[in-house]
């Protein structure tokens, strides 16, 4: 394969696993303040996802993609609302499990690391242009 060509995919892979870390973390932020409907139900349950790599063998090229997205495992804050409808009789409300700064920190790496993979993908461009600007 092109070793431009290479440099073009695999920027490309890590822009769309990115883009949906990015789209995980604002669902996640979306429903931070979520809780339970009915006394005694869970609230929306964080998300997380994971990268893995993908090696093309024809091109001996590594890109990453989205392993998978699952569901946080950790417990449900309680908070006491008993005018809450989705109170307990004790007057507690299972709320999210969603921390707002750590989502909002995995924002910004997310979006660190897109604008990285960018940039490498707009200096592939630049060096293909160039390059067929010498052939010329």
């Amino acid at each position: 394969m092109d070793p431009l060509k290479s440099i073009l995919s695999v920027a490309a892979s890590g822009m769309r696993a990115q883009g949906e870390r990015l789209k995980v973390v604002s669902e996640n932020v979306a429903n931070a303040s979520s809780s339970g409907t009915t006394p005694g139900a869970d609230p929306y349950r964080r998300k997380l996802i994971s990268f893995e790599e993908l090696v093309d063998r024809d091109s001996d090229v590594s890109r990453v993609q989205v392993a998978d997205i699952t569901r946080d495992t950790t417990e449900f804050e309680l908070r006491y609302e008993p005018s809450h409808p989705a109170a307990d009789k004790d007057g507690f409300v299972k709320v999210s499990n969603v921390q707002t700064m750590l989502e909002m920190s995995n924002m910004r790496e997310a979006s660190r690391s897109y604008e990285a993979n960018l940039n490498m993908f707009e200096a592939g461009r630049r060096m293909r242009g160039q390059l067929l600007d010498l052939l010329k």
